[in-house]
């Protein structure tokens, strides 16, 4: 909810109730909203730039969006706010066709997604390196260096689960007996190529066989309920969780190493049209002091704030950009 504004208490339950019921899906449309603010020296090295900010219509991605606008805003710019774009490839075909002019992106999607790439890059350093390459030969669009934050796919298990069968990495699951090997999943992580079925594969686990993983053993549901069947243990040990998901630490979810490095880095880097960086350089230097603050606990942090307390992306953006020290309160 926009600071600036007093709302009717029935309207800002309505507004409450509908953020409860999109973030119960992970899901939550931009509210179009930038917060005013300054930056911390004065300094304006944006002034007059105009700047179309995109990001694809689920919570984090929203959440990176409005950090994006709100601070080169403090810094000058003249923001367009395209954040939440419908559809999973708006927000790239909008920079690709030179309507937007940045948003955040992740290397693995890139690889594989956008790219086709079948080798799996462990290193995210190097998985960066190539898709920098090849988005600047391919589409002319520029990868900046990636944040600190990988939210990647991955395994937990309740504190609870997790102690009782002592377990800290995949490897550990592969060891288990199989009665103990039980898992939520959704359905597109099941049939991905970098799914489930591959990553029993690299751990060595059969599936559908009586001593690996029967099929009974595996549940399919919604992402959602996914992560509180494994808080509670039941019907499931672990789940498919995503790394910077909120819900982790809510929910006191413990996230197995993948000690065999078979999931693919998905860390967030920002993208920029190439034309448009060569015209304002300064781009790369200051989203680098952004980039560099965000980790998965700070996104997980940030994810929850808005999945689980229902607060609006733009709010949270701003709040942690202040506390970061990377904006202040406009006068």
């Amino acid at each position: 909810m926009n600071r600036q504004l007093r709302r009717s208490a029935p309207l800002t339950a309505l507004a409450a109730a509908l953020v409860a019921v999109l973030a119960g899906c992970g899901l939550i449309s931009s509210t179009g909203t930038l917060h005013p603010a300054a930056s911390v020296d004065g300094q304006r090295p944006l002034a007059g730039v105009d700047v179309t900010v995109t990001s694809k219509d689920f919570t984090e991605q929203v959440i990176l969006g409005k950090i994006t606008g709100i601070y080169l805003g403090a810094l000058g710019a003249n923001i367009r706010d395209m954040t939440g774009a419908p559809g999973s490839a708006s927000a790239r075909q909008a920079e690709l066709k030179g309507e937007a002019d940045i948003q955040w992106e992740y290397t693995g999607t890139a690889w594989q997604v956008y790219h086709h790439e079948t080798e799996t890059v462990s290193d995210p350093q190097q998985l960066w390196q190539k898709v920098h390459d090849v988005e600047l030969a391919d589409n002319d669009l520029v990868w900046l260096p990636p944040s600190h934050f990988n939210n990647t796919y991955a395994f937990a298990a309740s504190q609870q689960v997790a102690q009782r069968l002592g377990v800290k990495t995949l490897s550990d699951v592969a060891a288990l007996p199989a009665n103990e090997r039980t898992f939520c999943i959704n359905d597109e992580f099941f049939s991905r190529a970098d799914g489930f079925l591959p990553m029993l594969k690299a751990y060595g686990i059969p599936f559908d066989t009586p001593g690996g993983v029967p099929q009974g053993n595996v549940t399919r549901m919604d992402s959602g309920v996914v992560y509180t069947s494994t808080a509670k243990g039941n019907p499931c040990n672990f789940g498919m969780v995503y790394t910077t998901d909120g819900r982790i630490p809510n929910l006191n979810l413990q996230v197995l190493v993948d000690d065999k490095k078979f999931f693919l880095p998905y860390n967030g880097s920002v993208v920029v049209r190439h034309d448009f960086l060569d015209a304002h350089p300064q781009i790369a230097p200051l989203m680098a002091a952004v980039s560099d603050k965000l980790t998965d606990d700070v996104m997980q942090d940030l994810n929850g704030r808005v999945d689980i307390k229902g607060e609006d992306p733009a709010d949270v953006a701003y709040d942690w950009l202040v506390s970061a020290g990377l904006v202040k309160a406009a006068d």
